[in-house]
């Protein structure tokens, strides 16, 4: 499924949450500027980035679609629903095994009547220590679809919350471990906490690089450190989670080439060798996505 190059783990190449969050710089429909970005990344080796916006996001997949052909990205769509408050009526009123049934057709069929076929479950989400009733459902049904489909499955944890019920949740469900990644999990800080979930034998991201509003890059590098030291670096995603237009190198932001232009020399000083980046950038996804 994936080239050869490097993989973005976790991106939404469009994502409009403004709905809710009054915000309209959470309205990411950039379509210019994200073509100019992801060339950018193609220029510096990326060849797929793993877009993971579902349902309640307002995905576009003919947008998505088209950046993909005018930039030269292999990006891989998805289906599922997000986290509790930005889930839709329905989902309360819809069976565990309807909601399996639409994602399936996502998968098998297209994504909202597109000839664009999902290739992963997920973000899927839970929110802040906590995992909804209606979170629930959605993790129930993702099982049913993953289980008829056998496409991965990753997930949203809010501040990186909930990550170890998340993973009881899907040993519960007799779930391959190594099928699903938990997303977010650079955000606990806790690298203690992250060991615990790794040793369960799921992948993790550390997928918000460059918010150092919320946990610095040089703590990330330390942690990313401590898991390679104890021999879990074949399980380790690296992406940005870029989500406002106020993101965009454009508009004054990072940037989508942060992560190589500013992250891996960071890691780079810090002693962690060439092997292992390339390791997290290319070898770990296309192993999960194969």
């Amino acid at each position: 499924m994936l080239l050869e190059g490097y993989t973005y783990a976790h991106e939404h190449t469009t994502i409009d949450l403004s709905s809710l969050k009054k915000v309209e710089d959470t309205n990411l429909n950039c379509f210019k500027q994200t073509i100019e970005e992801y060339k950018e990344l193609y220029d510096k080796g990326v060849r797929n980035v793993i877009d993971v916006t579902v349902r309640g996001m307002k995905r576009n997949p003919e947008y998505v679609k088209k950046v993909a052909e005018a930039s030269g990205i292999n990006i891989v769509q998805s289906t599922g629903w997000y986290q509790d408050k930005f889930l839709p009526v329905y989902i309360e009123t819809s069976t565990v095994e309807e909601l399996a049934a639409m994602m399936v057709k996502d998968i098998t069929v297209g994504i909202d009547n597109s000839e664009v076929k999902a290739s992963l479950i997920g973000e899927i989400g839970t929110s802040k220590n906590q995992m909804t009733d209606r979170e629930r459902k959605v993790f129930e049904a993702s099982v049913l679809a993953h289980k008829e489909t056998g496409v991965p499955i990753t997930t949203h944890t809010t501040l990186g919350t909930f990550g170890k019920e998340q993973v009881e949740f899907f040993k519960s469900k007799d779930i391959e471990l190594n099928k699903v990644v938990i997303g977010h999990v650079d955000l606990t800080g806790d690298v203690e906490y992250v060991l615990s979930l790794l040793r369960e034998g799921v992948y993790v991201e550390f997928d918000t690089i460059g918010k150092e509003n919320y946990m610095p890059d040089q703590t990330r590098v330390e942690m990313l450190k401590k898991i390679i030291g104890e021999g879990f670096e074949d399980k380790i995603f690296l992406s940005m989670d870029i989500t406002r237009r106020s993101h965009l190198k454009a508009n004054g932001g990072l940037g989508y080439a942060y992560l190589l232009d500013t992250f891996v020399p960071l890691m780079r000083k810090n002693d962690i060798s060439e092997p292992i980046i390339e390791k997290m950038l290319s070898h770990n996804p296309r192993a999960f996505y194969k």
